[in-house]
């Protein structure tokens, strides 16, 4: 046993140690032969299409199998890390229109980029429809491009086509890119960069403070070197420690329960269904909601991107009047992984899952069936049926879709904002592995389950629409508030004052 104990420790030694080898010795210019890659992409095709649950969900099988002969022929030479996967994981990936189908660099990739700045287009835009506002600038001492400057043109091409180029290179539930206006808004030069690549300047057409159309030539910003280790060790140790933050405020990022000092409504600020401790939150916050007989409440879900199912489920239960299930189906192509288990994280366990949670049915798909049958019925104490706003965006995914789709329709409640990023009709996961591509490194994660929502709408491809919308507001960009939260609160506020 001591021996055994021994070679253990070793072996784990030495795989550490081989981990920060290849690590050290990094460098994201060092290229992949294209049959290395071939091979990478040969695979990724294989295991899609044998445990992909919704392949063929938006884009027909001839159609997909033409997207990956064309993408496979595409590989003619060898390429970076970051070349595969915009080049070509990327647009394939974008073409199943899964928005739980991404990619990942890979973890040696992932460590060099960290606290690392690269050359980029500088101009950073809150995008919208088919318009761009800047919303930061790199160029610091630039002052023709201050916040709220309207972009009609990027090196002469117009915002419509930088966006519907862009959206071709990121994943999406459907056709519900309203979560890709989210992602460019957040970081749109990290776009630009690897789908357009760089310029030494670019030609941007924008409009003036006096209304007038402008054209200025931008340089490409570049980050400051230091110029000696002394002058870097120097700054490291005058930079200060990040802050640490007790776990009270670590919780309350994740949710958080607040009234108005009005008294007249509360909010709920839920970020997340994966953690917080949220069964004791839920518990608490609407047994509070009940004492002081709040009966208008603000649920904001925009940040929401999913999480436990069982999380979502728990807080439909306070909110919905009417017993509802959590799909209709739910099922997976196959009972495990194999044989691509050693190509995907944790294969053997998510096969094991996969064996004992479903069954096979008559159509030979392989189901959930406790999700399907069973009926979900609504808490009876701290139950809210008072007026409620659930303000949902594009980052609204996956489990809070579930909820959504769940409460729309509810005589006291109004979904508010945008679309949902996550589908209406049904989206894939519930079991979310990373496929790891043996020569790049590369991951790209693999649902397992397709889920059909509870009495679901049509397959159109749409996340789940808001009752009320509320679009993007110019003024509030610029002045800096939220423009949506602040419509719900007037609202809320003119009923109480009419109602009394």
């Amino acid at each position: 046993m001591h021996k055994f104990k021994l070679f253990i420790v070793l072996l784990l030694s030495v795989l550490l140690l081989a981990s920060c080898v290849s690590t050290k010795n990094y460098s994201p210019n060092n290229k992949f032969s294209s049959r290395a890659l071939q091979k990478d992409f040969s695979l990724l095709r294989n295991i899609l299409e044998a445990k992909h649950p919704s392949l063929y969900w938006y884009t027909s099988k001839d159609s997909m199998d033409y997207y990956f002969n064309q993408y496979y022929t595409s590989i003619k030479d060898s390429m970076t890390e970051q070349q595969f996967i915009w080049k070509i994981l990327a647009p394939t990936i974008d073409k199943i229109h899964c928005g739980h189908t991404s990619i990942g660099s890979s973890k040696a990739y992932v460590k060099w980029i960290r606290g690392k700045q690269l050359p980029s287009f500088p101009l950073y835009f809150k995008v919208w429809n088919d318009s761009l506002a800047v919303t930061g600038n790199l160029n610091r001492k630039d002052s023709v491009f201050k916040r709220g400057t309207i972009v009609t043109a990027i090196n002469h091409q117009k915002p419509a086509q930088l966006i519907g180029r862009i959206f071709n290179y990121l994943p999406e539930d459907g056709y519900a890119n309203n979560i890709n206006y989210i992602r460019m808004s957040g970081n749109f030069p990290y776009y630009h960069r690897n789908i357009y690549g760089l310029s030494k300047t670019y030609s941007v057409d924008y409009i003036d403070a006096s209304g007038n159309a402008q054209t200025v030539n931008v340089p490409l910003w570049t980050p400051a070197k230091d110029t000696t280790k002394k002058k870097r060790d120097s700054l490291v140790r005058k930079t200060p420690k990040p802050p640490k933050f007790s776990k009270e405020k670590q919780l309350q990022s994740l949710r958080s329960f607040t009234i108005d000092s009005s008294g007249k409504f509360a909010t709920i600020t839920l970020n997340t269904f994966s953690n917080g401790r949220l069964r004791s939150f839920f518990r608490r916050s609407f047994r509070e909601i009940r004492k002081t007989k709040i009966d208008q409440l603000i649920l904001d879900v925009r940040s929401n991107g999913g999480g436990k199912v069982m999380s979502s489920t728990l807080l439909t239960k306070y909110l919905s009047n009417s017993p509802f299930k959590i799909a209709d189906s739910v099922y997976s192509k196959a009972r495990g992984v194999g044989p691509y288990g050693k190509n995907i994280k944790g294969g053997f366990l998510n096969s094991i899952e996969m064996f004992f949670i479903s069954r096979k049915k008559i159509d030979g798909k392989y189901h959930i069936g406790h999700l399907e049958r069973k009926l979900y019925r609504p808490k009876r104490k701290n139950h809210y049926s008072g007026k409620l706003y659930v303000l949902i965006n594009g980052p609204s995914f996956s489990a809070t879709s579930l909820l959504c789709n769940n409460l729309k329709g509810q005589k006291n409640i109004l979904l508010v904002g945008e679309e949902t990023g996550g589908g209406w009709h049904g989206n894939s996961g519930i079991m979310i592995p990373d496929i790891k591509l043996p020569n790049t490194k590369t991951s790209v994660r693999l649902p397992l389950y397709r889920v059909v929502q509870y009495k679901h709408v049509p397959k159109t491809g749409t996340g789940v629409l808001p009752d009320w919308y509320i679009g993007t507001s110019y003024e509030a960009l610029i002045k800096g508030y939220d423009y949506k939260m602040s419509e719900v609160i007037k609202r809320i506020m003119h009923e109480v004052a009419t109602k009394n």
